[in-house]
């Protein structure tokens, strides 16, 4: 398995080696050794899953702490565009946005962590999006930003027309409306 690291402190790449023949495929999705070479600390309490129709857009969404969520996340079926905009205001790429095109194809995921708002919208006929979390989620501690804030230039990769949004997230603040991360 291939691990980059990007621009942003914590948000990593991972892209497995997979072994093909004529009864299917097999490959590697998480291995905790290979992350403490690496040097990543994670540990997952909570696996999650959705199923969306083309044009479902989720989120942006994420957890403050104590109750702040580092996520493994992967597409198992379909493809979906993930965007992820680092909320820290510590980080040098405060309110820059980071995408990166899932899918079951290139079955490459993504290491979110804590500190990040999270979203991502379909772009096959359907696609199950999973995650893993390394806390449990508390209603309490969740935040939102509108995925739709002209302020972050988000390209989401489909027309507006065609995002089907749920009535939470078009109602969710504007960045820097939303619940501040706090300052370390």
């Amino acid at each position: 398995m291939s691990i980059t690291k990007t621009e942003f402190k914590g948000l990593y790449i991972f892209e497995p080696k997979v072994y093909k023949d004529e009864r299917g495929y097999f490959f590697e999705s998480y291995n905790q050794q290979l992350w403490k070479e690496a040097g990543i600390k994670c540990t997952f309490v909570q696996d999650n899953e959705s199923k969306s129709q083309y044009g479902t857009l989720r989120g942006l969404h994420y957890q403050l702490p104590p109750h702040d969520q580092a996520k493994l996340v992967r597409v198992t079926q379909g493809k979906v565009l993930d965007i992820v905009v680092d909320i820290r205001p510590e980080q040098p790429t405060y309110g820059q946005s980071y995408s990166i095109e899932l899918s079951s194809r290139n079955k490459k995921q993504m290491l979110i962590p804590k500190g990040f708002a999270h979203g991502f919208v379909t772009l096959s006929k359907t696609a199950v999006f999973n995650y893993k979390c390394s806390n449990l989620y508390n209603k309490e501690s969740e935040g939102q930003i509108n995925p739709l804030d002209k302020s972050l230039k988000l390209d989401w990769g489909i027309l507006k027309k065609d995002m089907i949004l749920s009535k939470k997230d078009k109602a969710g603040p504007a960045f820097g409306k939303h619940k501040k991360w706090p300052k370390k």
